[in-house]
């Protein structure tokens, strides 16, 4: 058996060498995320499982505990952050009417 195959055989080496990502807090509910960033829509849909477009429909987003370049703060539409480990979102969704 080649030291190549020793290797993908071994649970300990797999874990290793994959790469989970963000666990992000949204909501009170940890999240994963594999990306380095995330946008103001991919919050909502973390937290709510979809986005409506409605324009009766707004969004607030705030965060908390993120990484220096964008510690704490709100977004809108269009918003993109940087992401941190356990990095929190609030996310409130209300109607207009």
């Amino acid at each position: 058996m080649t030291q190549e195959n020793k290797n993908s055989q071994n649970p300990e080496n797999d874990e290793k060498n994959h790469v989970t990502g963000q666990r992000l807090i949204v909501n009170g509910r940890e999240k994963e995320w594999e990306e380095n960033i995330i946008t103001f829509q991919q919050v909502v849909i973390l937290a709510f499982g979809n986005y409506d477009p409605n324009p009766n429909k707004v969004y607030t987003v705030t965060y908390d505990r993120g990484p220096h370049k964008n510690p704490e703060g709100s977004m809108v539409n269009g918003n993109t952050v940087f992401l941190k480990n356990k990095m929190i979102f609030n996310v409130t969704a209300t109607d207009k009417s």
